[in-house]
C-alpha cells in the first residue's frame, strides 16, 4: 500500500507543481465530452465525469461496465507490475520471497488490490446503495478551491436521486477490499495494520482524485508545448 502512495504522491506532486494551476481554469467540457481516459497516459480513468450538470445516474449495468474498465484495462496491469517491482525491492511482504516466484506473488496480489478495491468501489457496494461511483470534475475557479472538492469527494458522493451523502461505497469498498487481503498477505495480519491500510487507501484515494481533477489542464498544456516545439522546427 505504501508503494501505492509514493507512486501517485510523486505523479500528484509534478501536477501540482504547474504554474499553471494557480491561474483560473479553463472552462468545464460539455457534459457529452468524455474525459481522458487516461491520467499521465497510464492510470485508467474511466469513472470521472467531465460535470456535474445535468446529472444523470447510471444503471446497475453502467456501474458495472465503469468498475470492469477500470479493473482490466492495460494500464492497470501495468501500474501493479511497476509496484510488485518496487514491493520486492523494499521486501514489502518478507514471506513472498525473492526471485521470479517472489515477484509472481506481488504482481498477483498488486493486481488483485486494483481490481478487487475498483469492484467494491464503483459497482458491488454503489449498486447495494444507490451512490454513484464517478468522480465529478469541478473544472473552473481557484486550484485551492478545486483542491478541496477533490479531496472532498473521498468522504462525500452524489446518490442516484440526486442528493449529497457520505460516500458509504468508498469507506465500505475499501475497508473490504482491505479484509480480503488479509488472505494473500501473511504478514501482519492485525486490527492495526488494517487500519493502517485503510487509511493508505483512502489517502492514495484522495490523490488519484486530485490528479483527476488537474490532469486535463496539464495535459492541454503539454499538447500546447508540443505544438509550439513542433511549428518551431519548421
Amino acid at each position: 500500500m505504501l508503494v501505492h502512495g509514493r507512486v501517485l504522491l510523486a505523479a500528484l506532486f509534478t501536477v501540482l507543481s504547474s504554474p499553471s494551476l494557480g491561474q483560473q481554469a479553463s472552462p468545464v467540457p460539455t457534459p457529452t465530452q468524455p474525459a481522458d481516459k487516461r491520467i499521465l497516459w497510464i492510470i485508467p480513468n474511466y469513472r470521472t465525469s467531465s460535470s456535474l450538470h445535468p446529472y444523470k445516474p447510471l444503471t446497475p449495468e453502467e456501474k458495472f461496465k465503469i468498475a470492469t474498465k477500470d479493473s482490466f484495462d492495460p494500464g492497470a496491469i501495468a501500474l501493479a507490475a511497476l509496484f510488485a517491482g518496487e514491493a520486492q525491492l523494499t521486501h514489502a511482504t518478507p514471506a513472498f520471497g525473492q526471485g521470479a516466484e517472489g515477484y509472481a506473488r506481488y504482481l498477483v496480489t498488486s493486481y488483485a488490490n486494483f481490481a478487487i478495491g475498483d469492484m467494491m468501489t464503483e459497482a458491488v457496494y454503489p449498486v447495494v446503495l444507490h451512490q454513484d461511483p464517478r468522480y465529478f470534475r469541478r473544472g473552473t475557479g481557484s486550484a485551492w478551491s478545486r483542491l478541496a472538492s477533490a479531496a472532498g469527494q473521498v468522504f462525500r458522493t452524489h446518490t442516484d436521486s440526486d442528493r449529497t451523502q457520505f460516500n458509504f461505497s468508498e469507506i465500505a469498498g475499501r475497508s473490504t477490499a482491505v479484509a480480503i487481503s488479509t488472505a494473500y498477505y501473511p504478514d501482519n495480519r492485525t486490527a492495526t495494520n488494517a487500519v493502517s491500510k485503510l487509511g493508505v487507501q483512502l489517502g492514495v484515494h484522495m490523490a488519484s482524485n486530485i490528479l483527476k481533477e488537474f490532469w486535463p489542464d496539464i495535459n492541454r498544456k503539454l499538447s500546447r508545448k508540443q505544438r509550439a516545439g513542433k511549428s518551431g522546427t519548421r
